[in-house]
């Protein structure tokens, strides 16, 4: 590690205080979040997957599953996280729109997933990879249930350099005020860079994969071609 590179701080793995959940829950309302979460799921349908089961891991309050099932009726997904409180509050969301018997929602550990092997046809995750304090384990677990051929995509934040921290925190993070300004700060600093990721990649039995960037923010990798065929 040279003077460029900032240390990074891992942040706490379940986002269970009811102050960082609402701060969370209320943000997601934002045209910002609103956006960052449609360009994944336009990543997602990329992917080519539009029927059979889906799992997202680290769903929070569920507005990722929500998007995608408006898009794909007839794929039935599955979200699960480790905060009860994110929980109960993607649960309202999901009756609320009237997609209980399409979108379900379940407390588990993604180290540790309670679900056979094959299960899945499309495994995603976004902004959660930062929480992670074993993210190969839950790479080698999204790789065990995914079915043979079956499409994997994680997107989370981007780690910058030293030199540029403090002002890509207060460009990236203008949208933010409060509690979620200083979760969006933790965010940052527990987020990887690209070569980290790839060596977390190297080691996990994900097999080939790629790597993306994605504004000057974000990063992340998927498994399987695009719809279009892209590598």
């Amino acid at each position: 590690m040279n003077w460029l590179t900032l240390p990074r701080k891992p942040e706490s793995e379940v986002m269970d205080e009811s102050d960082g959940v609402e701060a969370y829950a209320s943000a997601t309302a934002q045209a910002h979040l609103d956006a960052l979460d449609d360009a994944f799921v336009e990543r997602v349908l990329s992917l080519g997957i539009k029927d059979g089961f889906a799992l997202d891991v680290g769903t929070g309050p569920g507005q990722i599953p929500l998007k995608i099932a408006h898009c794909c009726p007839k794929l039935h997904l599955v979200g699960i996280d480790r905060s009860a409180a994110m929980l109960r509050a993607a649960r309202e969301r999901v009756l609320k729109r009237g997609l209980g018997g399409q979108v379900e929602f379940m407390l588990a550990n993604a180290s540790q997933l309670c679900f056979p092997a094959s299960s899945f046809d499309l495994v995603i995750s976004n902004s959660v990879l930062h929480h992670l304090n074993d993210p190969v384990q839950v790479f080698n677990e999204m790789a065990r249930v995914a079915k043979a051929g079956g499409k994997i995509l994680v997107r989370d934040l981007r780690r910058p350099a030293r030199p540029v921290f403090a002002a890509h925190v207060a460009w990236h993070g203008r949208h933010y005020a409060g509690r979620m300004k200083a979760l969006y700060e933790d965010s940052v600093c527990a987020a990887y860079t690209p070569a980290e990721l790839r060596g977390l990649l190297q080691t996990s039995q994900l097999g080939p994969t790629t790597i993306f960037l994605e504004r000057r923010t974000h990063l992340g990798f998927y498994r399987g071609n695009t719809a279009g065929g892209t590598k």
